[in-house]
């Protein structure tokens, strides 16, 4: 019988309640991939945004454009990822983000998520650092999930 506290199950016993990247792997099959075209449609959705709303600045906004996008953008996460645990991206991937206790995400996580999400979009090194671990770790999580301890996993797998 195979011991569930020795360090082979260390990884599992911290994130009990989402599923094993071993034993149920359509979970996570093809989630780096669906993340990519998910954030893909992200941005556009919020560069339409941010295009509607630079003429009711008349016109100002162009000259705090990026601050006007990561706010906009700040907001359509937030809100999204708070009502269903997804952008609509990934609703349109069909990926969703969990808690380590398997949970969607409240309000108060969902802000925290977007928040180190724009953190590490902003600058390219720790963009670069996120993409390879959701490339590497066995259930694709990018710099931020791993410090929340959350993932993106398949709706239904």
């Amino acid at each position: 019988m195979t011991d569930p506290y020795s360090p082979q199950f260390e990884d599992r016993d911290r994130l009990w309640g989402l599923p094993d990247p071993d034993i149920q792997p359509g979970f996570y099959a093809g989630v780096p991939f669906k993340r990519l075209v998910a954030w893909l449609v992200d941005f556009v959705m919020v560069a339409i945004l941010t295009a509607i709303v630079v003429p009711f600045t008349a016109f100002t906004a162009l000259f705090f454009l990026p601050l006007l996008y990561f706010t906009l953008d700040l907001i359509y996460r937030w809100s999204t990822i708070a009502n269903g645990s997804s952008t609509w991206g990934m609703r349109l991937m069909g990926i969703e983000l969990r808690t380590r206790a398997g949970q969607k995400l409240d309000s108060g996580l969902a802000l925290v998520h977007t928040l180190g999400f724009i953190l590490t979009s902003a600058t390219m090194l720790p963009q670069l650092l996120s993409a390879g671990m959701m490339l590497t770790l066995p259930r694709g999580q990018g710099l931020t999930d791993v410090v929340l301890g959350t993932t993106a996993i398949n709706r239904a797998a």
